[in-house]
């Protein structure tokens, strides 16, 4: 049954909603000796015939009727199309590229994620300098009534673990933004650090990334990250984010 429930979920996510219902309407009214190439003819090229064959063959090996089995389509089919139109995750890279995957850059990404907020902002880094441009997106964003948090490592005169003072020039930088500091650690925590790379715009885009708020970081560093748009992603760390705050586990500077 796990060969069928693969190869059901393959043709979903490798066919259009059209094609898996025209799929599964032919196989509906197939009977018992149906083979794969009188399905595959809806499909038409010989790379999207190989999961037609894989699909029949796992089905002749099960008791589960014609119409069970267009059923099975339809519904996997369904459920895909739902949560690729509510959810969309994207590959962020910075660095070195190949012609054989389409990339975003980290830059891009990050201001994508502050340019769409329309009222809360919420942004987590170890280090942060020159980053010209995403400064002046932050504070376009303050500008516009964007509620902007920014959460980033103490300098070690704080009892942080880096050198450069960030958050006393992001508040320089920045004056409109809400500055964060973890300094009530428990004894599990103790000399931890901020290590996040977190943007998350309005519980509806999310950029979880490698890269620090550096120039280096954006333009010459190999970072790789993650672009989620809608699903519920967004919102947990939405959630979590804020709550370190109701808890008092970060507080503001």
């Amino acid at each position: 049954m796990k060969r069928l429930l693969d190869a059901v979920y393959y043709i979903s996510r490798q066919f259009s909603p059209e094609k898996t219902q025209s799929i599964g309407m032919r196989i509906l009214k197939a009977n018992s000796t149906m083979t794969a190439a009188e399905v595959g003819i809806l499909v038409g090229t010989q790379t999207s015939f190989l999961p037609i064959n894989e699909l029949v063959a796992a089905w002749k090996n099960t008791n589960l009727s014609a119409g069970e089995l267009s059923a099975m389509l339809l519904a996997s089919s369904h459920t895909v199309d739902r949560i690729t139109s509510e959810q969309s995750i994207e590959l962020v890279w910075t660095g070195p590229t190949t012609p054989f995957v389409a990339t975003r850059q980290t830059e891009q990404a990050l201001l994508q994620v502050i340019n769409a907020a329309q009222k809360e902002l919420f942004i987590t880094s170890f280090v942060t300098y020159d980053i010209g441009s995403i400064l002046s997106s932050l504070n376009f964003a303050c500008t516009r009534g964007v509620s902007v948090s920014i959460l980033l490592e103490d300098s070690r005169d704080q009892g942080g673990s880096v050198s450069i003072d960030g958050i006393s020039r992001m508040q320089e930088l920045v004056p409109k933004a809400n500055t964060y500091a973890w300094r009530d650690k428990s004894d599990d925590f103790a000399r931890g650090s901020v290590h996040a790379k977190v943007a998350v715009a309005d519980q509806n885009i999310c950029f979880i990334t490698s890269a620090n708020l550096t120039g280096y970081a954006m333009e010459k560093n190999m970072e790789a990250g993650v672009f989620i748009t809608g699903g519920e992603l967004p919102k947990l760390m939405h959630d979590h984010l804020n709550s370190l705050i109701d808890v008092n586990i970060i507080s503001r500077v």
